[in-house]
């Protein structure tokens, strides 16, 4: 019997080559296996292999369908250098913002500071370290405990580990954020989607799937939700905070993007006694800087401690001086002030020059969420676009579930200049108008 491994790198090979192409289609289970003469079985071993791989994608109805890549190419549209207009990743730095940053380090470059700065790290930090970041999220009478990681992903990372023991359940959207997946991969737990709605995850769907087996904790995006972009209302958070209280369920909340949106109480508000709270500065700053934080209930500090130094993920001592003194100096509330007006002006445009197609959006994001018309699989346009020298991601990378992808795409808005982003937007607009078997021409 055929390795189903060797006939899978045939066909990743086929794709590496170019004789299979973004968008197109592979023949059904059945037919594969008689073409190759091995068994069913076995095909379906090889096409799971190329799903694991990220060389296909299945979707359900529909086939299995060779994946967007991103290849050399000699984009027609491209930035300064010839890479691709990136709207795949959401990292804005504003072009007055770096002498800012710069200049609130200079106290911390003197000899004298600089070597207090450079000893080994603590997941607890300073006193002034945890004051100054537990000032960014105090809200309401929530006065976390904060400690340090390495990044926000480090911090997620370190949250999962802890309340969650290898092979038990953590609950999701449906739709999240392609990076949980792969934290819950490599520490063992095992994803649940949730069912959400314009107002986000649906307490009564987390209850559900909770009484079909126990959950052990929540992971969830309650503010400018990536990629959908909705925000849960105070009705909304009431009811959840409820359900977990209830059930007797942890959270951990991710505020990425609460910046965003300082009007907006915290999901921990509702829940202090049980949720962790998640950030970083890779966003609010630049993705270069990426302290994480982590904002606990008090009884569980020692815990959430515990997991980050195990897993290696405490961050460096000369990142969290530095992110006192972005906090403390004022730098940090200028840059955020300057990026929710950049933020609100780059949806104007992208509403603009995608008017009359279907957009989930808050004018206050950086990214947005495009259903596709019906034309057009989110795969073949996610590779069509690359051609044109624009990236931009599939729903199959939020999805939880393969092949239960909706036909959309994510628009992350944040990187390439204003006027970079207005004439990427009207190529995809006029790919989106045309149909794939033209090309995307109209």
């Amino acid at each position: 019997m055929e390795d189903y491994r060797i006939v899978a790198d045939e066909i990743s090979a086929d794709v590496e080559a170019g004789r299979l192409r973004p968008g197109d289609r592979l023949p059904p289970q059945r037919r594969f296996a008689r073409e190759r003469g091995i068994a069913n079985s076995t095909a379906a071993r090889v096409y799971g292999e190329l799903v694991r791989r990220g060389v296909v994608v299945g979707e359900v109805g529909r086939g299995t369908f060779v994946r967007a890549a991103r290849p050399p190419l000699e984009p027609a549209l491209a930035e300064p250098g010839g890479a691709l207009i990136d709207l795949e990743l959401n990292f804005a730095v504003l072009p007055e913002q770096t002498a800012l940053v710069g200049k609130a380090l200079e106290p911390l470059l003197r000899e004298d500071v600089l070597s207090a700065a450079l000893r080994p790290g603590s997941v607890t930090g300073s006193k002034q370290a945890r004051d100054a970041v537990a000032g960014l999220f105090a809200k309401d009478g929530w006065t976390p405990e904060i400690l340090f990681a390495g990044s926000g992903r480090e911090a997620i990372a370190a949250a999962i580990a802890a309340l969650v023991p290898m092979g038990e359940r953590l609950a999701v959207e449906a739709i999240t954020y392609p990076v949980v997946k792969a934290l819950a991969g490599r520490l063992g737990a095992q994803l649940v989607p949730i069912e959400t709605d314009d107002q986000g995850l649906v307490p009564e769907a987390l209850e559900a799937a909770h009484a079909a087996a126990p959950v052990r904790a929540l992971y969830v995006q309650p503010t400018l939700h990536n990629p959908l972009g909705s925000t849960m209302d105070e009705g909304r958070r009431a009811a959840l905070a409820e359900t977990v209280r209830r059930l007797d369920i942890p959270v951990i909340e991710d505020g990425i993007y609460t910046f965003l949106r300082p009007e907006v109480r915290p999901f921990s508000t509702y829940a202090p006694e049980r949720t962790v709270f998640t950030d970083s500065m890779s966003k609010r700053l630049a993705p270069g800087l990426t302290t994480g934080f982590l904002a606990v209930p008090p009884e569980w500090t020692e815990r959430l401690a515990a997991a980050v130094r195990s897993g290696g993920w405490v961050a460096p001592r000369f990142a969290v001086e530095a992110a006192t003194r972005w906090i403390t100096g004022g730098t940090l509330e200028t840059v955020e002030r300057a990026k929710r007006l950049d933020a609100a002006e780059r949806q104007r445009v992208t509403a603009a020059r995608l008017a009359g197609f279907t957009l989930r959006a808050d004018p206050r994001a950086y990214h947005c969420w495009w259903e596709l018309p019906e034309h057009w699989r989110a795969e073949t346009f996610v590779a069509a676009a690359a051609r044109r020298g624009i990236a931009v991601t599939p729903a199959a990378a939020f999805a939880v579930v393969p092949g239960h992808a909706p036909n959309a795409v994510r628009l992350a808005v944040s990187s390439p200049p204003l006027d970079t982003l207005a004439a990427a937007l009207d190529v995809l607009a006029g790919l989106a108008a045309g149909r794939p078997e033209d090309g995307g021409v109209d």
